[in-house]
């Protein structure tokens, strides 16, 4: 048999792993309402297609995000992208449903958008997986500090990710009150 001070060091290490066990989606999700918390705000910046029919068609957007006010961690992004003369309403949500994300890119597939049907903050990045009809893809938005954020959007050809769509974004501090010193 097993002594007791055997039986006790084995009871209490079961403890620390149920109980680090049920803290971990706590945690992880208190990290990934952080990372959505610090993509809020004004981002402005230029990006490029860099793939397809429309390769080399350069354009600059201007997004507004604001952390979702449901429970779970997310981000309701809103504003433009304009090539040329062109100004295009771009809006995006994304929201935690249960282990992963779920949310759409303008009115989603069944419309002009596309649907987020997966998706993993993990650090300084979000990872989440986009479809419209048969077209599947990930977008990849990673945080460089604390006024950049690189976003590249890639589809699946056959078993191979293609990066189609590269956007490099600055945070626009003017939107950002300021107080002063008395």
């Amino acid at each position: 048999m097993y002594s007791r001070t055997s039986l006790i060091a084995r009871a209490s290490a079961a403890a620390i792993l149920a109980a680090s066990a049920i803290a971990l989606p706590a945690s992880a999700s208190q990290r990934d309402r952080a990372f959505f918390e610090q993509v809020a705000g004004n981002w402005q910046g230029a990006g490029e297609i860099v793939a397809g029919k429309y390769k080399g068609t350069k354009f600059n957007c201007d997004l507004m995000g604001s952390p979702v006010a449901a429970k779970g961690a997310g981000i309701q992004l809103d504003g433009f992208c304009r090539v040329g003369v062109f100004k295009q309403p771009m809006s995006a949500l994304i929201s935690k449903a249960g282990s992963t994300y779920k949310g759409k890119f303008l009115d989603g597939a069944a419309g002009k958008g596309m649907d987020i049907v997966s998706g993993q903050v993990n650090g300084n990045k979000v990872v989440v997986g986009i479809n419209r009809q048969k077209l599947n893809g990930a977008m990849i938005a990673r945080l460089d500090g604390d006024k950049k954020m690189n976003i590249t959007i890639s589809v699946k050809v056959e078993d191979k990710m293609i990066p189609v769509i590269g956007l490099s974004l600055d945070r626009n501090l003017d939107d950002i009150a300021v107080g002063s010193i008395k």
